[in-house]
Formats: structure tokens, sequence, C-alpha cells
């Protein structure tokens, strides 16, 4: 459905921020009292000719994978009773704690969701592994820096630990599990984590990597250690558009349909409250000032964000969702945008959305 002008506001937000290169291009979407709207702005890359950003463009999520596939495969689980979140790691994998550390010990799933779990934050594993299986075994015996439970640290690392335990759980890899118990129920056809050779082409490039793989990063997963990886690692890679993740919104808003119950949606997206000042819900983000959501989401709504420039964000006592998709990370001249720059937009356009819905 088109904008109708009410939202034109929120567009114009956009607009400015191609215009001051934030971002070459845009895909972005909206479910709002039962209705959706979708729309873009701006070009896969700022070279003039290059190809126009549709409603259904596909882009790189990077760190919303969190949300739309690893934490959806764990709610899954859980409804299922194979996964406890207070399940030690080490007893879904125990190369995690072979010498049985006490501290190691401690460390639950539900620490893995709420990233307190003492791991590093982020970690240069394609720098120093060679193969899948070296990152894997690194990340399994990476030391804790602070006591389980005690710091809240956004942890790629947790998440690529959470990905393999997620695995053993369901007895098959993520995104094979994915695909059959999510995607392909929500019709979200255009949702992968290995685009095909004919759609790269069609997908926003993401950087032109200099130092790593040395070329351009097209339809390829943009994250360095996801690219090491591989297939489906937890915590990056998945690949997704406006469309199809409105799909997945819808199913989270309306109760979880025959996915997931509405007990694991409460649940998993609702603040824990612990460590102190965290957030964090159960693999999501909750709003807090300053929120990327901006002012107007309420106390009972959801989201995460992704390096790349895409953001989900979910607010369940209005029935309301927003995703914004970009490839912030794509350089111009001038290098790549900083990210104070998407942070400040995000607020920007979430705001004006909202109060261009409530206008009309």
């Amino acid at each position: 459905m088109p904008f109708p002008p009410n939202i034109a506001a929120a567009r114009r937000v956009l607009e400015a921020a191609v215009a001051e290169r934030v971002f070459p291009g845009a895909a972005f979407g909206v479910v709002a009292d039962a209705e959706e709207y979708l729309g873009a702005v701006g070009h896969f890359t700022y070279a003039p000719g290059s190809p126009a950003v549709m409603p259904e463009t596909v882009y790189d999520l990077a760190s919303v994978t969190k949300v739309a596939a690893t934490t959806a495969a764990a709610m899954i689980l859980y409804d299922r009773g194979l996964l406890a979140l207070d399940a030690p790691l080490e007893s879904v994998l125990p190369a995690f704690n072979p010498q049985r550390d006490a501290e190691r010990s401690r460390v639950t799933l539900q620490m893995l969701l709420t990233h307190s779990s003492g791991l590093p934050a982020h970690e240069y594993l394609y720098r120093t592994c060679r193969s899948r299986g070296q990152a894997l075994a690194a990340c399994l015996t990476m030391p804790l820096e602070t006591a389980p439970g005690t710091v809240y640290a956004y942890s790629d690392i947790g998440f690529i630990l959470l990905g393999l335990a997620l695995e053993k759980l369901a007895g098959e890899p993520l995104d094979s599990f994915c695909q059959r118990e999510i995607f392909v129920p929500l019709g979200m056809d255009s949702t992968t984590f290995a685009p095909g050779e004919a759609v790269r082409p069609l997908i926003p490039p993401a950087e032109n990597d200099t130092t790593y793989r040395h070329r351009i990063i097209q339809g390829e997963v943009h994250d360095e250690n996801a690219s090491l990886l591989g297939r489906a690692p937890g915590h990056a890679g998945l690949f997704s558009n406006a469309p199809d993740l409105l799909r997945f919104a819808r199913c989270l808003l309306g109760g979880g349909g025959a996915i997931f119950s509405p007990a694991a949606i409460e649940l998993f997206t609702a603040r824990v409250g612990q460590p102190a000042g965290s957030s964090r819900a159960l693999g999501w983000d909750t709003p807090s000032a300053p929120s990327s959501s901006g002012s107007h989401f309420g106390p009972h709504s959801a989201g995460h964000l992704g390096f790349t420039g895409t953001s989900l964000w979910l607010d369940f006592d209005r029935g309301l969702a927003v995703t914004l998709l970009t490839n912030r990370t794509w350089q111009d001249a001038g290098g790549v945008t900083p990210q104070d720059a998407v942070r400040a937009l995000r607020p920007r356009f979430h705001d004006a959305l909202l109060e261009a819905l409530a206008d009309g």
C-alpha cells in the first residue's frame, strides 16, 4: 500500500539522510492498526546510475539476525521443552568447560540471550583463525572477562555459542531449522542465510573490503567473523527485506500463530532487569532513553539493531512494527558513514513516523 500523505514527514527524514550521505538508500516498512505500508528512498550506492532501492530490496540484516533467526529459534525450542533458560551452557556444549571451572559452570543459556555471560563483547576471530572449526574452538575456550550474570556486555561471541547450542538442541543446523520452522510457514520467501548467485546483484553492496576479503561485499555477509564461520553462525548472516520482516512482526504481534506461543513471546520480549541497568530482554532489546526507537514506543516494546544500518522495532500494545533497512556501511569518497550519524537518524525517523500516524 502506498504511504498516505500524513507519513510524508518520516519519508523526508530518510531522503535528507540520503542527501547527507548517511546511507545511499533505504527500504522501510510499517505495520500499524492492521494496515501495512512499504516504501524506499535512494539507490544501492552513491554512484550515478546505481539501481534504485525498492520496498522489496533485500539487505544484509547483520545483528537483526539475532532476533529474526537465533532468538526466534530459541523461542520455538523453549515452547517444545527442548531449551531450559537456566540450563548451563556446558550441559549443551561440554567443550565450553572441560575442566569444570566453577565460574564457567555458572554460564546459562539465558545469560547468552541477555549478554551477561561474562564473555567478551567482540573478538577478531577472522584475524587469528583460518577455519570454522578453529573459530568455534576459540569461542568455546575464550576466557570470561567478568563474573557470569553480573555485567551487561553486548557479545557476538555469546550469540555464536548460543547458535551452536541451539543446533545441538534442535539436532540440525540453524539455517535449515529456521527455514522450515519460521521462514517457509510465514511466507518469508526473500529471507535466507545464503543468497544465490542470481540474486546477489539485486542486493545493495555492504562494503568494498580492502583488508580481509579484498573484494566488494555484495550478497554475502558483511560481518567478517560470520564470513569465516560460514552457514548460520547465530550472531549475523541473515538477509531479508521489509515485507518479510513485517510478516515476522505480524506473527509476533498477533500472538505467534502456529509458530510461537503467546507465553514465549511475552517472556522473550519482556525486559529481564538483570544485570542492573541493562535494557535487554531475552535476545531482544527494549526502549531506554535515549533509544533508537525514538521517544514514542511504549513500555511493552522490543527491537534490535544491525551494524549495517538495519533495525526492527515492535510495540505490542499498539500492534505496531517498524523496520528500516540500509547499507550505511557502504563507503563514499569520505569513507564509511560514522555510526553516530545512524544513531541520530533512527530516533528522528521513528518519531516522525509515529507522530504522523498519531495525527492521521
